[in-house]
């Protein structure tokens, strides 16, 4: 597949306009974590089975693509540890992905004898970056991943990827319970609603980390020693 063009990025929402917003701000939520001194850049399941519109799971998320690889290409030049995300079940029974199986009949797509469990090849991927597989929303539950940033030093993960109201937001809360600061890249982040997308950013945004501007963190980057 063709590389998508960076700046084909999905207009922000302005999460000051949601209608709660006032009385969340009034009563102390939405404080700023910042960035810390140590990064990892987390790409949650961008695999064929949800970057492939024609597929259950799946939705264009061409645009979140490539914010992701504007972010991925810094982060290459400046030693900062890239973690991608698979959900696959192993068991060709599903009894590895539990209630989801019968939840969601989507789960069928990220059997381990497919393909829609595989990073997205339009993804800059290099080598030796991780490749964590998962069973359910968390990237954190079931995983080593906890030990994995805390061995690498790591005190900030910066997120991109699918479902903003499922992955992406369980990572964050688990991110935020755990110590480490989501911050929630805003262009680099996509879900099948639009308005669970909406919700999910101003949740996150109010309770548990920080969503930003892909701008916003490429300088960041940027800016790393």
């Amino acid at each position: 597949m063709a590389d998508i063009d960076p700046a084909r990025t999905k207009q922000l929402i302005d999460i000051s306009q949601h209608p709660d917003y006032a009385f969340f701000h009034e009563r102390g939520f939405a404080v700023r974590l910042g960035f810390g001194r140590r990064p990892a850049l987390m790409v949650v399941d961008l695999t064929n089975g949800f970057t492939d519109p024609s597929r259950p799971l799946g939705a264009d998320l061409s645009a979140q693509v490539a914010a992701t690889n504007a972010l991925l290409d810094v982060a290459a030049g400046k030693d900062v540890p890239v973690i991608f995300t698979c959900v696959r079940y192993d068991d060709p029974q599903m009894r590895d992905a539990g209630l989801w199986a019968i939840k969601q009949k989507g789960t069928m797509s990220l059997a381990a004898e497919g393909d829609g469990h595989h990073v997205d090849a339009r993804l800059h991927r290099r080598e030796h970056d991780i490749v964590l597989v998962k069973k359910y929303a968390s990237c954190f539950f079931g995983t080593d991943l906890a030990s994995r940033l805390q061995n690498l030093g790591v005190d900030t993960l910066i997120l991109t990827g699918t479902s903003t109201s499922g992955c992406v937001r369980a990572t964050a809360v688990d991110a935020c319970q755990l110590g480490f600061r989501p911050m929630v890249v805003q262009e680099g982040v996509g879900d099948r609603s639009a308005a669970a997308h909406a919700q999910s950013l101003f949740d996150l945004d109010t309770k548990y980390g920080d969503v930003v501007g892909l701008e916003e963190t490429l300088a960041y980057l940027r800016g790393l020693a």
